[in-house]
């Protein structure tokens, strides 16, 4: 029991959590032939950051400073994350005739327009963003991922709440 509790398990958890649903978000792209929309990109990125910033606290950080400086970043891509998929969420769940027309790709933004711009374009949304390729249990990528999203950024506050176990 005392091993659920260890800040190398949590580490490990988050981190492996990250890499699961990574996996999973590459398989339905590659293996099941979905296009991910710009903001599925982006909600792939904070998932990213988070597996990142687990796996430095994984191997780093096992202070209790540490440990709260981690879960405090972890919690903040999370809740970042949570607020994209927040955004798409809503936007799949617009009327048809208020949804905002598909914008150019990804690509042709980051080539095109300042980086700035670029987020804020991908961030309003567009049509694509807003159509639902897969469900599981009645639920969206999106909801899933935003669901994943509050649970990890509630993970990241663990070590504010519990002292975890060297």
């Amino acid at each position: 029991m005392t091993l659920l509790f260890t800040t190398r398990w949590f580490y490990f958890s988050i981190f492996t959590a990250c890499l699961a649903l990574l996996g999973f978000g590459l398989y339905l792209e590659h293996g099941q032939g979905l296009e991910p929309c710009p903001l599925c990109i982006f909600q792939r990125i904070a998932f990213i950051i988070v597996a990142i910033i687990a796996g430095i606290g994984l191997l780093q950080g096992f202070g209790r400073v540490s440990s709260r400086i981690y879960g405090g970043l972890m919690a903040l891509a999370a809740l970042t994350g949570a607020g994209i998929a927040a955004r798409q969420v809503w936007l799949q769940h617009l009327p048809a005739d208020k949804v905002p027309a598909c914008g150019p790709g990804l690509d042709y933004l980051l080539d095109t327009f300042p980086l700035a711009q670029t987020l804020k374009m991908v961030l309003s949304g567009s049509g694509e963003c807003a159509e639902v390729q897969w469900q599981f249990l009645g639920f969206s990528i999106a909801e899933w991922s935003l669901f994943c999203f509050l649970l990890l950024g509630a993970a990241g506050m663990v070590p504010f709440i519990n002292r975890l176990r060297q």
